[in-house]
C-alpha cells in the first residue's frame, strides 16, 4: 500500500516568484526607499541597464492582490498598504499638551473656592479670560458647572468632577494642601490671604467635616482610655 505524503500549510508568506535578480534588485531599492522613487532614480542604483518601467509593471501586476501593493503617483513608485485594509493600519495616539498658564491659574482658582461663577474667577486672577480657557478644563472633565448662583442674572458656578480627584489621586478635596501649607512651601504668600475666605464651597465643607471627625476620634480615645483605667 502506498501512502501518500501530506505537504502541510504553513503561514509564510509566498512573495512573488520567478524574479531574475535584475527584478529583485528593482523591488529592494523601491522597498527600502524612504520616499517614493522616479524611473531615473530606480534605473540609477541598479546594476545594469534594463527597462525599469517595463519591470515596474510586472511587479505592480505581482503586488495587486496582496496586502502591499506597488502604486505610482505622479510618476513616483512605492509600496502602499493595500486599500482596502488601510482600517487595519489606524493607530490611536495620546497626544500629551501642557496647559496654559491661565488654565492652570483657572483651575487653582476652581479647585479652592468653588462653586464659583466665571465673573468671580475673572475678578480673583485680576484679568479677563482668554480664549476657551474654561472650555478646555471641560473638555478634560476636570471641571464641570455646578448650578447658578441665586443672584441678578443667575449666572452659571463651576466645580470640580471626580475625574479631577482622579486624575491627581485624590480622595477628596480636603486631601490638597491647605493655604498654610502652601505658604509654608513659599508657593503663595499666607500673609495677604484671608484663611476664612481662602477655599470656600466644597472645600471649606470638607475641611469642617474633617476637623469633626478629629473631635469624634479624640472622644473614642479618651473614652477607651477611661474603660481600660476602670478595666485595672
Amino acid at each position: 500500500m502506498i501512502k501518500k505524503k501530506i505537504k502541510k500549510k504553513d503561514n509564510v508568506i509566498n512573495f512573488p516568484s520567478k524574479l531574475t535578480s535584475i527584478e529583485k534588485e528593482i523591488e529592494a531599492i523601491v522597498f527600502a526607499a524612504a520616499e517614493p522613487l522616479d524611473i531615473d532614480t530606480i534605473g540609477n542604483k541598479i546594476t545594469k541597464k534594463t527597462d525599469v518601467e517595463k519591470v515596474l509593471f510586472k511587479l505592480q501586476s505581482e503586488y495587486l492582490d496582496r496586502g502591499i501593493n506597488l502604486v505610482c503617483i505622479s510618476k513616483k513608485w512605492s509600496f502602499r498598504t493595500s486599500p482596502n485594509l488601510s482600517n487595519l493600519m489606524k493607530q490611536e495616539k495620546t497626544v500629551e499638551k501642557k496647559l496654559s498658564r491661565a488654565a492652570i491659574e483657572t483651575l487653582a482658582i476652581i479647585v479652592y473656592h468653588q462653586p464659583v461663577t466665571r465673573a468671580e474667577i475673572e475678578e480673583i486672577r485680576g484679568v479677563a479670560f482668554g480664549t476657551n480657557t474654561l472650555e478646555i478644563l471641560m473638555e478634560l472633565n476636570w471641571v464641570k458647572p455646578g448650578g447658578r448662583k441665586n443672584v441678578p442674572g443667575k449666572p452659571i458656578q463651576y466645580i470640580t468632577t471626580d475625574d479631577f480627584l482622579s486624575h491627581f489621586n485624590l480622595q477628596k478635596l480636603s486631601d490638597l494642601p491647605t493655604v498654610d501649607e502652601l505658604g509654608a512651601a513659599g508657593l503663595i504668600d499666607s500673609t495677604n490671604i484671608d484663611n476664612a475666605i481662602f477655599g470656600t464651597g466644597k472645600f471649606y465643607k470638607e475641611k469642617q467635616d474633617d476637623k469633626k471627625e478629629d473631635i469624634y476620634s479624640n472622644i473614642d480615645e479618651m473614652l477607651s482610655g477611661t474603660l481600660d483605667k476602670e478595666d485595672n
